[in-house]
């Protein structure tokens, strides 16, 4: 929206009608341009970094875990947030969650975009990074990470898995097809061994 522009919902009123120390659920009432009124649910979370770690072979480091929400166990990018620091750098929370998830250590951080996760019912955003020049250090799991696996596949594998659907999560498809849109994981297209 430019500067002086009136927004196209105007917001009339607003209660939280939920929250924890990950997200609050926010009712909004509101007045549309047509004049009509009604109500918008918004779930407001801290913004949270993806990082898609590649080796010089173009293998990517998955880590699978249990999703609750879905009641499955998912492969994905080592992605999260820092909800006790929400103001700090996106760099150096993805620095952190990397390591924290899968114990490597990048010298090499390139931020490829920043992608709304659900913007029809949410203001959380997600900042995405490449992940270079990795070394292996200690894993540091959170507690909420319990039966938390790291694994290493060839890029070509990962197209695989998300072709056949074996990878659901929106941001890891995102991710992985940012790196691919920008010619950064040209291994992606090579055959399976």
């Amino acid at each position: 929206m430019a500067s002086g522009d009136e927004p196209e919902i105007e917001t009339l009123s607003s209660r939280i009608v939920y929250q924890n120390r990950w997200m609050s659920v926010r009712e909004d009432a509101i007045r549309r341009q047509d004049g009509s009124h009604g109500i918008y649910g918004v779930v407001e979370k801290t913004d949270f970094a993806a990082i898609v770690p590649v080796e010089p072979d173009g293998s990517i480091h998955l880590v699978e875990q249990y999703r609750y929400p879905v009641g499955g166990r998912f492969w994905e990018v080592p992605q999260g947030s820092w909800e006790s620091n929400p103001e700090a750098d996106p760099l150096t929370v993805a620095q952190g969650e990397l390591r924290e998830e899968t114990g490597l250590q990048a010298a090499d951080m390139v931020k490829l975009g920043y992608l709304f996760e659900g913007y029809g019912y949410s203001n959380q955003g997600c900042h995405i990074f490449l992940a270079r020049q990795l070394t292996q250090q200690a894993r540091d799991l959170d507690h909420e990470e319990q039966g938390l696996i790291c694994r290493r596949f060839p890029a070509c594998e990962v197209m695989a898995m998300i072709a056949s659907g074996q990878i659901r999560d929106a941001i890891t498809v995102a991710a992985i097809g940012l790196l691919v849109m920008r010619g950064l994981l040209p291994q992606a297209f090579d055959s399976p061994r």
